[in-house]
């Protein structure tokens, strides 16, 4: 039998979580929800499945459901299907405040169900790739600019484009953040534009993230230093490069190994969504959990708590 999902919220991401599970093998797409009718309508009928502007339109007709809502829309959307006994993906931020999403993940984990937070940088070929090459990072340095998008206007850039990137950091260095710094700045909203911050990991670990959505262009890479590589990550293009030292003493470039891994050409996206619907039709723990999105989530929130905003 197919996994019977609905999609809740099809503006800029929803639009492509239906686009994806209409023809993705083992789903039956049962509706589209979303207040803003003629968009929803139009889309849908696209796709040839029904929509409404209500979620609890879906209660009894689905086993699982994404959600692609505005962020402060979340938790209550979420908790309607979860109490009612249907899996969850919902995307990221998980939710506004860290307390909803602990009330979300004990709701799950009383229901049993499947609660999957959408970081879709999880599921990048190049993150995946890259994972495999890193023991012990000494030093990460994240970049993420891109253009300012109204759409995400109730929250600064921390919680639009750096939760990626605190996502990706604390699962590749897998510590405790110690300590941190952060410097942000007010350009076209009344919130953060940009930001940088320092994290210091309790196993001596130093990220360095930066964060813009003022730039002209997209520009998303990631450096991970070793104490015997380097890796250099793109998640755009994508890319992976791997410098590794063949020898502990240096004497050439001769004796540096480069290697450039093959990718899967894969949507991000796609392989983020079949892993969620394999999840909810096997009962398996997702890759990136409540408690991943809610960990993400509290630090955003730390990192706002203590940023000194330049005026």
């Amino acid at each position: 039998m197919p996994v019977r999902v609905g999609v809740v919220g099809v503006g800029k991401v929803g639009q492509h979580h239906a686009r994806i599970l209409r023809k993705t093998p083992g789903v039956a797409l049962v509706g589209l929800i979303d207040p803003a009718s003629a968009r929803a309508e139009r889309l849908a009928r696209k796709l040839q499945v029904p929509y409404g502007r209500d979620p609890q339109e879906l209660l009894g007709r689905v086993d699982a459901v994404t959600i692609a809502v505005p962020t402060p829309h979340h938790f209550p959307v979420a908790r309607t299907f979860l109490e009612r006994g249907v899996h969850c993906l919902i995307e990221k931020p998980f939710t506004q405040e860290v307390e909803e999403a602990d009330r979300l993940i004990e709701l799950a984990r009383r229901q049993n169900l499947v609660l999957q937070v959408g970081h879709v940088e999880r599921f990048n070929p190049a993150v995946m790739a890259c994972a495999q090459y890193i023991h012990e990072p000494k030093f990460i340095e994240a970049s993420r600019l891109g253009p300012y998008d109204p759409r995400v206007n109730h929250v600064g850039v921390v919680l639009d484009l750096m939760i990626h990137d605190l996502d990706i950091v604390l699962f590749l260095v897998n510590s405790r953040v110690q300590a941190l710094e952060a410097f942000g700045a007010r350009i076209l909203s009344g919130y953060e534009d940009i930001a940088k911050v320092r994290l210091r990991f309790a196993n001596g670990c130093v990220a360095d993230l930066s964060a813009s959505r003022i730039s002209l262009e997209r520009f998303r890479k990631i450096r991970i230093f070793q104490s015997d590589s380097y890796i250099s990550l793109d998640y755009t293009t994508p890319q992976v490069k791997v410098y590794r030292k063949r020898k502990s003493h240096i004497e050439s470039f001769r004796d540096i190994e480069r290697l450039t891994p093959r990718l899967s050409r894969q949507e991000p996206l796609a392989l983020e969504l079949e892993h969620f619907v394999q999840c909810v039709a096997k009962g398996q723990e997702p890759l990136v959990s409540g408690e991943h999105g809610r960990n993400a989530l509290d630090l955003a929130r730390e990192i706002l708590a203590q940023m000194k905003v330049l005026a």
